[in-house]
């Protein structure tokens, strides 16, 4: 690297674990600002040399890096923004703090993705899924959709995973060549995870049709667009590989939604030479996210955490969370975005006929929606209150982000 970014990386690195020493966070953030401070062009120096995937979406993103991540660790070392840092002063961090490797795998924001392809060159990017998020901040779906298909096209080179169940993202994929201005499509590999969350493209980006769905079906009644045939399927507890041998999954993450993220992750892996047979396994060592999924023992009560931020990932919780007692988190601090008036779009029926509790900032927005959908409810104050409230076994908790992180912090920040 050039000797500015040597010493950008250095002082990065250096202001990442001052911060943790001093107990101000995982310097995952104020490192990579500091780096780049010092060098704007930190990233690109950084990622020189490496073969890098990047993972993109709504939902799933952290979920499925660190799968990913996993892997690709069949093939050697590999640099990761493991606590969900996922702007460009995150990646930078990571990458400053790995040293050098071979491999990395990056969690992008859906909003930076176009500027981290530039800055990264990488060799294969993952798209999840595109819906409604941070309603007062992040912008329209089809807006979205529309700035991943611009970004794509100055990448002919990139290889694309891809969601064959998210119209929008089939969308975003496939932008049409152009070959005045040398762009040409990028190559797809489509698998399929399921969608359960459809409120999001029932209208089709192309053309303005309506979208049809027939089972796994899906297609524009007015042009072309339609669910393209996907190379990797989740059928039962595994994964079906695009030669159409079938591998088990064992993961020790629940609900069917992070199946499709071991699919998707064994997808990545093999763009980068790494057979399903040898990646499988190494899915199974991941047992909790940055908290997410994290169970921790107290007081008599087994708690676990879920984090949900958005409509379609708290349907996500909902399958889930056991038939226990249930603790509902929500903020509207910053990072959680201001508006809570994406609660009326999710359907809390699936909670009723169990013990819930509500909390946090915006508790009573939460009690508002719950008594319009007939769910009985307990408001406490405190997480304390919370554990004392409900009887010995299992304490489910599903929040929001910073509520999620409040509640982390109550366990001592557990990963």
């Amino acid at each position: 690297m050039p000797l500015r970014a040597k010493v950008a990386s250095s002082v990065s690195r250096t202001a990442a674990a001052l911060s943790r020493a001093a107990g101000r966070g995982d310097g995952s953030v104020i490192g990579g600002w500091i780096g780049l401070k010092i060098d704007p062009d930190l990233l690109a120096h950084l990622s020189a040399g490496r073969a890098i995937a990047l993972v993109s979406g709504t939902n799933g993103k952290t979920t499925t890096t660190r799968l990913t991540t996993a892997a690709v660790g069949v093939l050697g070392r590999v640099a990761t923004n493991s606590f969900g840092a996922n702007m460009p002063t995150g990646h930078t961090s990571a990458l400053a703090k790995a040293g050098s490797t071979p491999y990395a795998v990056l969690e992008v924001d859906e909003h930076y993705l176009a500027q981290v392809l530039d800055a990264t060159e990488p060799h294969v990017v993952a798209l999840l899924n595109l819906s409604r998020d941070q309603l007062d901040r992040a912008k329209e779906v089809a807006m979205m959709a529309q700035l991943w298909r611009a970004a794509l096209v100055r990448h002919p080179d990139l290889r694309v995973v891809a969601n064959a169940d998210d119209p929008m993202v089939v969308w975003a994929a496939t932008p049409p060549a152009d070959p005045a201005r040398g762009h040409v499509p990028p190559q797809v590999t489509w698998f399929s995870a399921g969608q359960r969350w459809h409120d999001d493209s029932w209208v089709c980006p192309e053309c303005g049709s309506t979208i049809q769905r027939s089972g796994e079906q899906w297609w524009c009644t007015g042009c072309p667009l339609r669910r393209p045939q996907p190379h990797w399927t989740v059928e039962d507890d595994g994964v079906l590989d695009p030669t159409g041998a079938w591998h088990k999954v064992q993961l020790q993450l629940p609900g069917k939604v992070n199946l499709g993220n071991a699919a998707t992750a064994l997808a990545v892996a093999a763009e980068f030479g790494v057979r399903p047979v040898d990646a499988v396994s190494r899915l199974g060592t991941v047992t909790s996210v940055a908290g997410r999924y994290a169970q921790v023992d107290r007081d008599g009560r087994n708690i676990r955490l879920l984090l949900a931020k958005n409509p379609a990932s708290w349907l996500e919780a909902f399958d889930m969370a056991d038939v226990a007692p249930t603790l509902l988190s929500i903020n509207a601090r910053d990072p959680d975005g201001l508006d809570t008036s994406w609660l009326f779009d999710v359907d809390f029926a699936p909670l009723r006929g169990r013990q819930v509790l509500i909390t946090g900032d915006r508790a009573y927005d939460l009690a508002v929606r719950l008594d319009v959908n007939g769910v009985p409810f307990q408001h406490v104050r405190r997480f304390d209150d919370a554990v004392r409230a409900v009887p010995p076994g299992r304490l489910e908790v599903i929040a929001n982000y910073t509520a999620f992180q409040d509640i982390r912090a109550e366990l001592d920040r557990v990963n």
